[in-house]
């Protein structure tokens, strides 16, 4: 296979690489301990938040983890900006800069199939009191190839929708939370336009660009974007034709979406809905009521999206050891339960409303109970494929056309499948 077809960027790596060998033992040993002069390991791990309070809580328990472990140095917490993550990762790894530890997304498939992340199950599975077996195989599944875990699940956040009560009520509108449908959502949302002159709904990162957001709207009406072995587009599908038929009327014809170039940030009070994971209630600061419920159904029924991120080890670390040692305290039982406050973790046993809630001062243990646990079960992933980055862009210079008034929808859908067809087969 191609490395520099899997991996953008990645063309050099494939000449750094170690071929390690793998595998699982009945009762895997403990880890060894490793066998660096006192503070002689800096660590690096690259994440996509800027968030104040979150980057205190890693760096305290980077701290923890260091009063017991004379080799580290440093740990330090690299924030790169979300939208030129993946490529500034790549070129990293590439020119030799490499972290020791990464966040990933959808580079997830790019980063195993290229053979670039060190696997996590010996030694997860040796760390007393880690407690492997509390992972849920729905949460390990995407990050997971013959049988090892190549990335913990850290963040494992349902999408909601979150609603802005205040423009309801100044709408007149009234939300009938039993039968809580897109048809519903569009109809307030375009009274609350008329109303008030703010948005309605909005799917948040979307921007007209990031279109697997969308996933959060078309996965109700049955559709998908490829085959489930990812070798076949089916954006030109019925489905997905009447998913996007639904988009567009809201933009052009309802105006209960606002169109290309309208910002309307929910969380600013900008408009009645947005469609967001559980994870950015963060973003909530009293300034209006809000209520959170799961993803309105559509015509295919109920259904839930699930955004993951995952941490790994790269094999291009100088201290792929001690960086692996450093995951395993970063992500145990009792450090899990504190990211679980920004980041819903992949640990059953922390897995309700109430241990959520120990956590979480922004929403209720009734809330996280409806909107994220209640949710996991039988959720879907965004689409994710190998060559994201190549994959994305094609997809929205296709889409673009489908962001005017006058837009064929099943023609535009069927020039997306021309663009991304070539790289499914690859």
């Amino acid at each position: 296979m191609n490395t520099a077809k899997k991996l953008v960027g990645l063309a050099a790596l494939a000449t750094t690489l170690a071929v390690v060998a793998t595998g699982c033992s009945a009762e895997p040993a403990a880890p060894a301990q490793t066998t660096a002069a006192p503070g002689s390991v800096d660590l690096r791990m690259t994440v996509w938040t800027s968030n104040e309070d979150q980057l205190a809580l890693f760096g305290s328990i980077a701290d923890a983890y260091k009063a017991d472990h004379p080799e580290i140095g440093t740990i330090t917490f690299d924030s790169l900006p979300f939208a030129d993550y993946n490529t500034t990762l790549t070129t990293q790894i590439a020119g030799g800069n490499s972290p020791d530890l990464a966040w990933m997304g959808d580079l997830s498939k790019d980063l195993i199939d290229s053979g670039a992340l060190v696997p996590l199950t010996e030694t997860l599975q040796g760390t007393p009191g880690w407690n492997y077996d509390d992972l849920l195989d729905s949460a390990t599944a995407q990050f997971t190839a013959d049988d090892q875990l190549y990335a913990y699940p850290f963040s494992n956040s349902p999408f909601a929708l979150y609603v802005n009560n205040d423009l309801l009520a100044q709408a007149g509108q009234t939300l009938d939370t039993a039968d809580l449908s897109w048809d519903q959502v569009s109809a307030i949302g375009s009274a609350v336009n008329a109303a008030t002159g703010k948005g309605g709904f909005v799917v948040r990162d979307f921007d007209y660009s990031a279109w697997n957001t969308l996933a959060t709207v078309w996965t109700g009406w049955g559709a998908s974007a490829w085959s489930e072995d990812g070798t076949t587009c089916t954006f030109d599908s019925d489905e997905m034709v009447d998913a996007f038929q639904f988009l567009h009327d809201a933009i052009y014809v309802d105006k209960s979406m606002p169109g290309p170039g309208t910002k309307a940030d929910f969380f600013a009070g900008d408009s009645a809905f947005t469609i967001a994971q559980v994870s950015r209630a963060s973003l909530l600061d009293g300034s209006f009521d809000v209520d959170v419920y799961p993803l309105p159904t559509g015509p295919a029924g109920s259904y839930s999206v699930l955004g993951q991120a995952g941490v790994g080890v790269l094999k291009s670390s100088a201290h792929t050891q001690e960086a692996t040692e450093f995951l395993a305290f970063l992500t145990d039982p009792e450090n899990a339960a504190l990211l679980a406050q920004y980041f819903p973790p992949p640990r059953e046993s922390l897995l309700t409303g109430e241990k959520l809630a120990e956590n979480n001062t922004k929403l209720t243990a009734e809330q996280l109970q409806t909107v994220v646990v209640d949710q996991l079960p039988g959720a879907v992933t965004l689409p994710n494929h190998t060559s994201p980055a190549e994959i994305a862009q094609k997809g929205k210079t296709a889409l673009d056309a489908m962001w005017t008034p006058d837009a064929d929808v099943k023609t535009v859908l069927t020039s997306v499948c021309t663009a991304i067809e070539p790289l499914l087969a690859n």
